[in-house]
């Protein structure tokens, strides 16, 4: 009998390690696949540091993402989403009596801003914070282990969801035509038109 729920829990942990190791995969391709239009041709995706955003919303965007900075014959994009910080949280909610964790508060806090290639700045930076629970077991630590990264990659293709919603409303700037330069108009008196040329031999 004991043998049997070793197994069983064994089992347990080997398929929520595969489902954590696989949702992040489909959350990047498949599942996040929309035919949302936005409004600019071209967008750059910068982190300070690694971001699990980046890469997703990278992957979702697609060809319409550009360099930051263009090689010699490219084109600036026209909008630089910035990820300002991407954060993981864990903390205790809840603690039994022999002060083990029964619960888990996890929270992910992602801080954005969007601006073009010249500083004018578009959105102001803005956080996007997701939260979820999480039951725990001291018996059960690697599957716990397991589902917390699920969670975590959940609220990851939360945000960028809302990234992507949000930059689908965007106010892009209106673009200044120059409009060339022309030569004013000399004004000429209306003295000087009013009096006749003098005659020949005169």
């Amino acid at each position: 009998m004991r043998r049997s729920r070793r197994s069983r829990r064994s089992l347990g942990v080997v398929v929520l390690a595969l489902v954590a190791w696989i949702a992040p995969l489909c959350g990047c391709g498949f599942a996040l696949r929309t035919s949302q239009p936005m409004p600019f041709s071209s967008i750059a995706v910068t982190a300070d540091h690694p971001s699990g955003v980046v890469t997703v919303l990278t992957r979702y965007l697609g060809e319409v993402v550009r360099p930051v900075a263009p090689g010699k014959d490219g084109v600036a994009p026209d909008v630089i989403l910035d990820i300002l910080q991407e954060a993981r949280q864990k903390n205790a909610v809840s603690i039994n009596t022999s002060g083990l964790v029964l619960e888990y508060e996890l929270r992910l806090k992602v801080v954005f801003r969007v601006r073009t290639p010249d500083g004018h700045e578009l959105v102001a930076p803005t956080p996007i914070d997701q939260m979820r629970s999480l039951s725990f077991n001291a018996t059960d630590v690697l599957a716990k282990d397991a589902e917390s990264e699920l969670l975590f990659n959940d609220m990851q293709n939360d945000a960028v969801q809302q990234l992507v919603q949000r930059l689908a409303r965007l106010k892009m700037p209106t673009r200044v035509v120059p409009v060339p330069a022309v030569a004013p108009a000399v004004a000429v008196p209306a003295s000087a038109a009013s009096v006749p040329a003098p005659a020949p031999g005169f």
